[in-house]
């Protein structure tokens, strides 16, 4: 078919208008299909694609009137064209279905020239209307393809992230089984020493001290720390201490030396000082390893959080936004890149209001400039993030020390499928998505200013944009 030619639907009870209306269409070179009656029209029309439908308004059962409103009702039929066409000549009969969404309304006997140009107009729209559905549809899955790629890297760089406190975790889950044995077979052997009370009261003091310790153990040069335990085993060694390089470590830690060594054997016979020095390494060792699965832990529920808040989980599409929450949450997200030679400064105003804004999305545009800065730098440089409020805008700076982007193409960035980087390392899509979260959805401004050595993307954002201002997200 060519661009004026269609699949029409005529629909009338009427035996010979149909043969009529048939006859000259399909001189036009339109394919044609009949309907006696408004259900059996509907019914084609789940079932098949037309590109315009002849409708008459006077048919028994259900009337034009009605087909026309099950047709605008339905998502999948109410963009198809439809020219009412019937006997009633009346300017009321006119307005009311163009009111309901009809394309046209023609009057019997119509004229087959008017026809012919009213049709050509309708296929027309119905054309310009597909094309727009396809070009969203496009749309739509460019940018999931995109999000998609950055999930994929972001998982990736979680993985990595989740793997060290949860090893963590693990081995010092496994440790602890070990000390906690070997405390409960020195608890057993100062049982049968027969400790006094002040003894006994040593020994809590000396508790509270590993308890704390532990928490911030003592941070020795390795060299250093290699005399230390030697020092400490040859003491113990000396006083016929059994497993004395096992137990030096842990005293290390606890700041012992020489001299703390002989103040401690002083409460405590040579019988005793030997459980004494087992238990106090086994106390050590169970405080450490508590405060290294902690903080695996607390690692892991930080990283979680964050991932939860970065994606905005079991909210509405449209929140009330803390644009500095974004920001940390992004660069948590993103630490697996950063921190093998990125060094971040943060450069926050205070007190800067919330937003209204799609959060997930907001921080899908923060991941890509920022992704894009590391990338720039190689992975060593500086980057810079600033807020500030001015007027009725929050602006968001995102600032690298990387080699900048040249001038002849900067004006081509935001641009679908434009990329400075190499083939295969990137889709060109980022930074226009990017432009469109911001400048459609939110209603605010994105720009870039670049020079060897400095590339700064500033973001406006308006504080008192409404929920209903904003674009309503493509499904």
């Amino acid at each position: 078919m060519t661009n004026q030619h269609g699949h029409i639907l005529v629909v009338d009870d009427n035996r010979m208008n149909r043969i009529k209306l048939s006859a000259g269409l399909e001189q036009q070179g339109h394919s044609v299909t009949l309907a006696e009656h408004g259900k059996q029209a509907l019914e084609m029309m789940r079932v098949q694609a037309f590109d315009v439908v002849l409708l008459d308004i006077m048919m028994p059962e259900m009337d034009g009137y009605q087909v026309l409103e099950q047709i605008k009702k339905d998502s999948a039929l109410r963009d198809i064209p439809v020219i009412m066409i019937s006997a009633v000549d009346e300017i009321g009969s006119v307005v009311r279905c163009i009111e309901m969404g009809a394309e046209d309304y023609l009057p019997k006997s119509f004229d087959p020239v008017l026809l012919r140009a009213r049709l050509r107009a309708s296929l027309q729209k119905k054309k310009l209307r597909d094309l727009e559905r396809a070009y969203l549809q496009q749309e739509v899955m460019l940018r999931q393809s995109e999000k998609l790629a950055t999930l994929g890297k972001l998982s990736a760089g979680m993985a990595h992230e989740l793997n060290n406190p949860i090893a963590a975790v693990q081995r010092g889950a496994g440790h602890l089984r070990t000390a906690f044995t070997q405390l409960q077979q020195a608890h057993l052997k100062l049982g049968e020493l027969s400790l006094s009370n002040e003894q006994l009261n040593t020994l809590l003091a000396y508790d509270q001290l590993a308890q704390e310790r532990a928490a911030k153990p003592a941070d020795l040069d390795s060299l250093i720390r290699c005399d230390c335990e030697e020092r400490v085993t040859t003491w113990l060694e000396d006083r016929r201490i059994e497993n004395a390089w096992e137990f030096a470590p842990a005293l290390v830690n606890l700041g012992y030396d020489k001299n703390e060594l002989e103040a401690l054997a002083k409460n405590f016979t040579a019988a005793q000082i030997s459980a004494v020095i087992a238990w106090l390494s086994s106390t050590y060792a169970i405080y450490s390893l508590l405060e290294e699965i902690g903080q695996g832990s607390g690692r892991v529920a930080e990283i979680v959080k964050a991932l939860k808040a970065y994606t905005y989980l079991d909210q509405a599409p449209i929140q009330s936004v803390n644009v500095h929450e974004g920001l940390d949450n992004t660069l948590v997200m993103l630490r697996n890149k950063l921190k093998a030679g990125i060094d971040v400064h943060r450069q926050y105003a205070e007190n800067l209001p919330r937003i209204q804004a799609y959060g997930s999305e907001l921080n899908q545009v923060w991941t890509n400039i920022i992704d894009n800065a590391v990338d720039a730098m190689q992975g060593r440089g500086e980057l810079t993030l600033r807020t500030r409020q001015e007027e009725q805008w929050v602006v968001v700076e995102i600032e690298d020390n990387g080699p900048g982007i040249p001038q002849a193409v900067q004006a081509k960035i935001f641009d679908p499928f434009f990329t400075t980087k190499a083939p295969g390392k990137g889709t060109g899509l980022g930074l226009n998505i990017s432009h469109n979260i911001i400048v459609q959805k939110h209603k605010g401004k994105i720009t870039v200013r670049s020079q060897p050595g400095k590339t700064c993307f500033e973001i406006r954002l308006l504080m008192n944009v409404s929920p209903t201002e904003m674009e309503i997200p493509q499904k």
